[in-house]
């Protein structure tokens, strides 16, 4: 019988030769230079979840990352797997939180069944697999789940964004004011705001317009410039700019405005969304993410930034999937900063807000890396209590009691602070190298 010490050396050789199978596999072992579009219906109420495959597409490039595959830097309160179907290893993983995860928590979800449309981005396989998803409950329990067989050379994979579109009437000089705009082999035109050092190792991010017409087009793109030289002031945006490629999409809409329904505004944009969310005054949020991805299909894009031609205040980030932020407002610059912390950053709200309709419960950490309750701390911000830097502030996360922040103040708390906490920084950091490196 082995002993505990020579049982310790042949697991760590064990674990030390997966990771080098695991390290000398290449993103073109497993994949093209493509993207696989996964579309979902999401359907049901708070007792019983159901997940439908909607359609496939492919896009003509692939944008995101091409290393660290089967790794995540955060577990997000939903997760897609995709795996080799001959072997089963897993070759590629995706985390994401949803509007639909929202709505179950709502008074609404207890009696009514809805459905959400949800759309994912894998690169696209070389041989057949098996994608598996996955929905968490609060506890971090799998709630729903579905795996599904795709095949690269199945022929009802339509094609996306390969086409080429010219620019509206009024677009064109507006993009030949940037000196950048693109339409060759594209389904709509973009203007590039900022070309990363590095294209193949960089994160991709699109602003999108909803409520600007053709002859707002210049204003869209002076809004863009205004929120990106915003994210780029806060820290480590700041230091890392170079690790960003950033595009501006020119996708005009028929009225200007957003749909407020608490006013009884409805109107006619890009992407129909509106205030009001969950009845929320200030939710700001589209449920239509298959027209959102359609009028991005063959651009450069992973990260998506929806700026909302309006002065009512108001916004919405969902981890993965997009933030929308008003524009025509003093804080535009600071909301737009602050729901990018949730969209990108997975970063939770540190800021209380009733205790009604509880999300953190004292048996589950927090997946969100700047909040704690304290039930695994030791994967948090240790370090930099250590140091000084942070700290452990009850309140956060909508509640006051049994959630803590690092700091007492941050950008995920108020509008006034004008940085990112050494907490929040910290988790930002991290996920930009994850990606970058």
């Amino acid at each position: 019988m082995k002993s505990k010490r020579t049982q310790r050396l042949a697991a760590a050789f064990l674990m030390l030769c997966c990771g080098l199978t695991v390290g000398a596999q290449t993103f073109e072992e497993w994949f093209d230079d493509r993207t696989l579009r996964l579309d979902y219906v999401f359907a049901g109420d708070a007792s019983r979840q159901e997940l439908y495959v909607d359609q496939l597409s492919q896009l003509p490039r692939w944008f995101g990352r091409r290393t660290r595959l089967a790794e995540l830097p955060l577990a997000g309160n939903g997760q897609i797997t995709v795996r080799a179907h001959r072997s089963q290893q897993v070759i590629y993983r995706h985390a994401f939180s949803t509007l639909f995860q929202e709505w179950l928590a709502t008074d609404e979800a207890k009696h009514v069944r809805r459905s959400f449309e949800n759309v994912f981005l894998v690169p696209f396989p070389r041989d057949t697999v098996d994608v598996t998803v996955e929905l968490f409950d609060f506890h971090s329990r799998v709630q729903a789940s579905m795996t599904h067989t795709i095949s690269p050379t199945d022929i009802l994979i339509s094609h996306k964004g390969e086409g080429t579109k010219t620019p509206h009437a009024g677009m064109t000089n507006a993009a030949r004011g940037d000196g950048q705009r693109r339409t060759r082999g594209f389904q709509t035109p973009y203007v590039t705001l900022q070309q990363a050092a590095d294209t193949t190792r960089c994160i991709h991010i699109a602003y999108v317009p909803e409520g600007y017409t053709e002859e707002q087009m210049f204003s869209f793109l002076d809004h863009c410039r205004i929120a990106m030289e915003a994210l780029f002031r806060h820290e480590p945006f700041k230091a890392m700019r170079a690790r960003f490629n950033i595009i501006a999409l020119l996708a005009p809409s028929v009225d200007s405005g957003v749909s407020e329904p608490g006013n009884g505004l409805w109107l006619n944009t890009a992407l129909d969304s509106h205030f009001d969310t969950f009845y929320s005054q200030r939710y700001l949020t589209t449920l239509h993410l298959k027209r959102l991805h359609d009028l991005l299909a063959g651009t450069p894009y992973e990260h998506i930034i929806i700026l909302a031609n309006t002065s009512h205040y108001g916004g919405g980030g969902i981890y993965n999937s997009y933030n929308l932020s008003y524009t025509g407002g003093e804080k535009f610059e600071s909301v737009v900063v602050h729901e990018f912390g949730h969209s990108f950053g997975g970063l939770a709200d540190e800021y209380p807000y009733g205790d009604d309709d509880p999300m953190y419960f004292s048996d589950t950490e927090p997946w969100e890396p700047n909040l704690t309750t304290l039930h695994d701390f030791s994967s948090k911000w240790q370090n930099l209590i250590d140091d000084g830097r942070a700290s452990l502030i009850e309140g956060g996360g909508y509640l006051s009691k049994g959630v803590w922040r690092g700091k007492e103040d941050c950008r995920m708390r108020t509008n006034e602070e004008p940085d990112f906490c050494p907490v929040c920084q910290q988790a930002l950091r991290r996920l930009i190298n994850f990606y970058t490196e």
